[in-house]
């Protein structure tokens, strides 16, 4: 999360991992970063903070969370160092649901402070089951700041990611969906985030960040054994989509030349990745049909995020799937409807009909408003009937809370 600092050359940037000074309960270091790289730069990499979130820059403040307050340490944008003490600005400073370490704040050049507090009134997400009318209908599990939710095939476990207790990395847990227990499934100190399961549920693939990038790695799903590698380069992946049959898996790549794309990873052979959907606009969410003959995903190619569904393997046309943008695709089981996300955060449904040669897209209409996580990952999976959705909701508290705006915030502190 980097931010510019007046001189245009230099930045604030976030790095998580273990504090290095006194402040015990940081786990984030704010470093300056500079657009002339180490080796001309020699306060490239200095740490400046030790936070709970990324920093901004406003007024001759680092403007920063600890411990849940927002905290304003004076900082000399000339030397590029602080010159005293952090102070408090504000108390329960809220955090970016599933992001980690962004907090809910931001500043202007000009003196005007805006935050979102009611940090720690519910202790993160809820992951809450809901029919096809809205009606909750359960709950799975303790509140969490889960991410990346999937289903097991027989609906009888749930994988989610979970952040340690210092909020520095996510390993993967698996539900019991009856019992409602939790267990770890990865215990690495890397970053884990997203998981997949197989389609007979044997084994679950994850990406782990344990060589600096994010990388493919599979387990069985009862935990036992040891992790294989399937693939690893210098590129982001996350697992997105097993095929049917189990011979491949669809995954997203960021970090190429043509930025987010999807590729299929075979797994027998030498499992050499092959492209899928690589075009200069951004495929991401890619889902394989029932039947293994489509992929429904998401892609910027109007200006907006939009579902498709291509013929798989491919090559072949494509037939756009929602009507007002939407993200995060599901099947259901039968091949019968397609549901994803609208922009106002409405689960939509649509009525498809993939059994010949062309596609056929039928109505497509809301179900109902939710309050699901959005982001970078998946909020939600759909029961193999397509009747009950288990979604990875934000409590009450934190859709409702104000934006508190202040105007010359800075005049108390010199005060």
């Amino acid at each position: 999360m980097p931010w510019f600092l007046p001189d245009g050359q230099h930045f604030l940037y976030a790095v998580a991992g273990a504090a290095v000074g006194g402040a015990a309960s940081a786990s984030v270091t704010i470093r300056i970063g500079s657009l002339m790289g180490k080796e001309r730069d020699p306060l490239e990499g200095t740490i400046v903070a030790e936070t709970n979130s990324h920093a901004i820059y406003s007024q001759g403040y680092l403007l920063f969370v600890r411990e849940d307050a927002l905290m304003a340490q004076p900082f000399d944008a000339q030397r590029l160092v602080t010159t005293a003490e952090a102070v408090p600005v504000a108390e329960q400073i809220q955090r970016v649901l599933g992001s980690g370490n962004a907090g809910v704040f931001s500043a202007s050049e000009g003196g005007l402070l805006a935050f979102q507090g009611g940090a720690g009134a519910d202790g993160g997400t809820k992951l809450t089951w809901f029919d096809r009318a809205g009606r909750q209908i359960g709950v799975l599990g303790d509140p969490a700041a889960y991410g990346d939710l999937d289903l097991s095939p027989d609906g009888k476990r749930a994988s989610v990611s979970i952040p340690d207790q210092a909020g520095r990395a996510r390993d993967i847990w698996i539900y019991d969906v009856t019992r409602g227990l939790r267990t770890r499934f990865t215990f690495d100190p890397a970053d884990e985030q997203a998981s997949l399961w197989s389609p007979d549920g044997s084994r679950v693939v994850f990406n782990s960040r344990r060589k600096g990038h994010m990388d493919l790695y599979q387990k069985a799903g009862s935990g036992a054994g040891a992790e294989e590698m399937l693939l690893e380069d210098n590129l982001e992946k996350t697992p997105r989509s097993w095929s049917p049959d189990g011979r491949s898996i669809l995954y997203g790549s960021a970090g190429g030349a043509t930025g987010n794309d999807l590729f299929v990873l075979p797994l027998s052979g030498d499992r050499k990745p092959v492209p899928y959907l690589a075009t200069r606009f951004g495929e991401t969410f890619g889902q394989s049909s029932p039947d293994g003959r489509w992929v429904a995903y998401a892609s910027n190619e109007s200006g907006r995020q939009e579902i498709y569904v291509a013929p798989f393997p491919g090559p072949g046309g494509k037939w756009q799937i929602s009507t007002g943008g939407g993200n995060w695709p599901r099947w259901r089981r039968d091949g019968a409807e397609i549901f994803y996300q609208a922009p106002d955060n409405s689960l939509m449904v649509a009525a498809v009909n993939g059994k010949g040669t062309s596609f056929e897209v039928g109505a497509v209409k809301p179900l109902f408003e939710t309050r699901a996580v959005t982001g970078l990952r998946f909020p939600y999976d759909v029961s193999a009937d397509g009747q009950r959705f288990l979604i990875n909701t934000l409590p009450e508290q934190a859709t409702s809370a104000p934006i508190t705006l202040v105007l010359n915030w800075t005049a108390g502190l010199r005060q």
